[in-house]
């Protein structure tokens, strides 16, 4: 299968485990169920991690453990406003919004006006959604989205940082961990039958299959044939994936409005992946040869 193939596989994948998800709602509540996305994710990321007699990783962990609590605390955080957004508004117009951090954190990386422009493109779809411009959806849905992009943008931030000192994807495994225990006190919150009913752990291991162990499957051998940036702008329709997600899975109806709205956030996206292309070629130009 070609590479961009996977990508968008994975990413029509993540957005079906979120619509899925959304099943839960009414069994264990959007609390139940970010719990348990987190806590079969996390499994699933230790079931196939492979390497176990390997425990140098154990060490370098240690040496940032701090940056790995709060790792997991923006994980944790991430996916609790991700899932109370989209209890409240549709999920295509909640992963628009939530779009919003990681392009404002790229802008504000790149610090160059070309990127900002392309924010301001963002920022425009997502005022569209608001109830300034008339749109009737729900403000408390609409903040806890924007509160996810903002976990989101951190997210992408200390995932660099990790990553310089713990190979692979130890450091996403460990924050992952460290999310789904934090999740256990709201777990205990739901009633037992309801929590051990074979329909909740079967829809929750489905769903930690798709945001999971499926995904990072497809890119991550989409990558090994596919540049960053090629990926970068793959990644960016993941709105317009998600809107058809919930049109086809939920039934839900964004109408004219919320159209325009994720087509902004859409070509930003893809914009400021072209943009990030076209500065790292021109930085190549630029060095010297040894």
């Amino acid at each position: 299968m070609p590479p961009p193939a996977l990508v968008l596989f994975a990413v029509l994948a993540v957005q079906i485990g979120a619509g899925v998800a959304t099943y839960l709602f009414p069994m264990v509540g959007a609390d139940g169920a970010v719990a348990l996305r987190l806590i079969f994710s996390a499994s699933m990321l230790w079931l196939f991690r492979g390497k176990w007699s390997d425990v140098g990783w154990l060490r370098q962990a240690a040496r940032q453990w701090h940056w790995l609590l709060i790792y997991g605390l923006c994980i944790a955080a991430m996916n609790y406003c991700f899932f109370k957004a989209i209890e409240r508004i549709p999920l295509g117009v909640a992963v628009a919004i939530e779009f919003s951090g990681p392009l404002a954190v790229s802008a504000v990386m790149s610090r160059q006006l070309k990127h900002l422009c392309w924010v301001v493109l963002a920022a425009t779809g997502i005022l569209l959604l608001t109830p300034l411009s008339g749109a009737e959806l729900d403000p408390v849905g609409i903040l806890y989205a924007l509160a996810s992009g903002l976990g989101w943008g951190t997210f992408g931030l200390l995932s660099k940082r990790i990553s310089d000192g713990l190979r692979g994807n130890d450091g996403l495994l460990i924050g992952m961990t460290i999310a789904a225990l934090l999740m256990l006190p709201v777990l205990a919150t739901v009633e037992l039958d309801k929590l051990l009913n074979p329909t909740v752990l079967l829809i929750g291991l489905c769903v930690g299959l798709l945001s999971t162990a499926i995904p990072f499957t497809l890119e991550f051998e989409a990558l090994k044939r596919l540049s960053s940036a090629s990926y970068g702008i793959l990644v960016s329709t993941e709105p317009a994936v998600a809107a058809v997600v919930g049109a086809v899975l939920l039934g839900e109806h964004i109408g004219t409005r919320g159209f325009v709205a994720v087509v902004c956030v859409v070509v930003a996206a893809v914009g400021v992946s072209y943009a990030d292309v076209r500065s790292r070629r021109h930085k190549k130009l630029k060095v010297p040869p040894v």
